[in-house]
């Protein structure tokens, strides 16, 4: 038996238009299963050029799940089996010390978790499926530039322990993955500026950043009878970074 076959099994994965949440959607149909995608562009023609992009052999829906609306009007797959919350979003330049960048972040990285998770709680139960929320090691630790992004990380790895502990009962195992630092379009004021680039990569025993691709293979297991008892955990894979 193939416990790392996927095939009959529907994913969502919220943020899987680009950048980890894209190598984990592909990572999941590499392996068989129906993957659908949300992200926050009208097509996926708008996604060209796009580093970190690809949606082919993916189901695509534009849905903004900084607004609630949006989420709650937002068609779901046919059938779920695994929800992977990857969306997120950071403002730089001390922009979350102010109400509008506060609040927008807050509402992406943190709130959405929840309205996600309550849209798809029945759905879920009925196939006894697993609930993926990425949060960061941002939250663990502080992050002088960015206390929204920060806390709502933290928030994020709260509301997996809460909820792991709150639906179990119901069917569904709720865990979390919390990712170190990955070249994504959320952290080129690091991985485009050589000298923090320098400084950060010394803080990484593996010495390296991490790709879509170390966080797809952590998800897979996550997902995955492997990890059956595993229950409101949030797993670091971050290279050493938070060591």
């Amino acid at each position: 038996m193939d416990e790392l076959d996927f095939r009959a099994k529907g994913v969502l994965v919220v943020g899987g238009s680009s950048g980890i949440g894209n190598g984990i959607a592909h990572a999941f149909a590499e392996r068989g299963a129906a993957v659908h995608v949300w992200g926050t562009r009208p097509t996926t023609a708008d996604y060209a050029g796009v580093e970190g992009s690809d949606l082919d052999g993916l189901a695509y829906a534009c849905v903004d799940v900084g607004d609630r609306a949006q989420i709650a009007a937002a068609a779901g797959p046919p059938a779920l089996d695994i929800l992977v919350l990857c969306q997120g979003t950071v403002v730089y330049k001390r922009g979350e010390f102010q109400p509008d960048g506060w609040d927008r972040v807050m509402a992406v990285n943190l709130d959405s978790l929840m309205a996600c998770a309550m849209k798809f709680h029945d759905a879920l139960a009925a196939r006894r499926g697993v609930i993926i929320i990425v949060s960061s090691v941002s939250g663990f630790t502080a992050n002088r530039g960015n206390p929204a992004y920060a806390a709502s990380k933290a928030g994020a790895v709260s509301l997996t322990r809460t909820l792991g502990q709150a639906w179990a009962p119901d069917g569904i195992r709720v865990v979390g993955l919390a990712p170190g630092l990955v070249d994504t379009k959320l952290t080129k004021v690091t991985t485009e500026h050589p000298g923090r680039l320098e400084v950060a990569l010394r803080s990484i025993p593996l010495g390296r950043m991490g790709t879509p691709r170390d966080m797809a293979g952590a998800a897979l297991f996550l997902a995955s009878p492997l990890a059956a008892y595993v229950v409101g955990q949030t797993l670091v894979v971050d290279g050493g970074l938070s060591l």
